[in-house]
């Protein structure tokens, strides 16, 4: 790399808004080294709140409206990003989800972007087979694809036959600035609540949200108490697994009990308001929101799926039970429910995991490692 002047690089999410790759782009381009590396961000929708994060450090965001990969738009799309590419002298570009490494990776490839990288944040099978089929091609196209744990490590060698040199591994980092172990503090919606079981996600199939439903209806079942009569569930975020998980509520008798909340960019207050958080993922990689409650101080519990057993030692920072498993999911929250000295010391126990081994300032060295190497092998 050039020691004198920054290197441009050019990240890329389909959408700004909520969304792990999305936060992890944003938290990325905001840490990057300015004196090694001038950021820019591309997209194909710039209006999600993160884009006011991106905008107050003076990071240029580059708009391609491209809404149909099989439309005239993802051409003039293509067009636009290959002149960006030109005007700026960019020199390395990186895909954050799968929309963008199949379109933007095959064109900075095409029109000459030295280094290009994608990333694989998610399992394969959750992508369309279209999709999957791209991302096939591309990943015999980028000079590396990025994962976020050894479980997306070992799909991409086993299940995808990438060579494991074509890989590099770099775990999601967290503010632990903005997300500590601060004072339990209920917001109103929950303010009588003698304790609070909660998540924060993007409301998709594959999230497994009606576990977690179906769970605390088990556990507001058992014998009366003063304690079980407090509880309360909040379900934060958006997505297309609403209506149903509202009719769910309706149909197990919890509609006074749990409580819907759009998303939202003030997460760490949410997380400061939820004793018990559950992740009951059917399919996961490295989870932000997983990372984030166990930073906040919350008691977890993960299903054992894809990279939480990464994140959650069971019984020492968490808990872990089978993806899909209602009755065990309900077994692990009565434990932490009715034993307060287990909730704290899980919870003690996160968060100084969180801070120990995925720090924000940790996972953007290593990208800065990575994209340096790569550029290192580019005259």
């Amino acid at each position: 790399m050039d020691s004198e002047r920054p290197v441009p690089v050019l990240l890329m999410a389909r959408e700004l808004g909520q969304g792990g790759s999305e936060r992890q782009l944003v938290e990325i381009a905001k840490a990057l080294s300015r004196s090694r590396f001038a950021v820019h961000v591309g997209c194909f929708h710039p209006e999600g709140f993160r884009s006011v994060e991106l905008s107050r450090q003076g990071i240029p965001i580059l708009h391609l409206p491209v809404y149909s990969l099989r439309s005239l738009g993802a051409i003039r799309g293509a067009l636009k990003l290959a002149r960006y590419l030109r005007r700026w002298r960019i020199r390395l570009v990186h895909t954050f989800d799968t929309p963008m490494n199949c379109f933007a990776m095959p064109v900075a490839r095409v029109f000459g972007a030295p280094v290009v990288l994608s990333s694989q944040r998610a399992s394969r099978g959750l992508s369309s087979r279209p999709e999957q089929f791209v991302l096939r091609v591309t990943d015999r196209l980028v000079d590396a694809v990025i994962v976020n744990c050894e479980a997306m490590r070992r799909h991409m060698m086993d299940d995808e036959g990438v060579r494991p040199e074509r890989l590099r591994l770099c775990y999601n980092g967290l503010d632990t600035e903005c997300f500590q172990p601060l004072a339990r503090q209920r917001l109103p919606v929950v303010a009588g609540a003698s304790l609070v079981i909660g998540v924060v996600c993007a409301l998709r199939p594959e999230k497994g949200l009606p576990t977690l439903l179906e769970a605390f209806a088990k556990v507001l079942s058992g014998p009366p108490s003063a304690l079980r009569s407090g509880l309360r569930l909040v379900v934060v975020g958006s997505g297309p697994m609403l209506p149903t998980l509202q009719s769910l509520t309706i149909e197990l008798g919890l509609q006074d009990r749990c409580h819907f909340e759009p998303s939202t960019s003030d997460v760490a207050a949410w997380l400061r308001a939820i004793d018990i958080f559950v992740l009951p993922s059917l399919s996961e990689a490295l989870s932000n929101a997983l990372m984030e409650a166990m930073a906040c101080g919350c008691a977890v519990v993960a299903s054992q799926v894809g990279g939480n057993p990464e994140l959650v030692s069971d019984g020492t920072t968490g808990l872990l039970f089978r993806a899909g498993d209602a009755a065990e999911l309900a077994d692990r929250l009565e434990r932490l429910i009715v034993d307060d000295g287990l909730r704290t010391r899980v919870g003690v126990a996160a968060s100084e995991s969180v801070r120990q081994r995925f720090s924000l300032q940790a996972s953007v060295r290593r990208m800065e490692e990575i994209y340096e190497e790569l550029l290192g092998r580019k005259p």
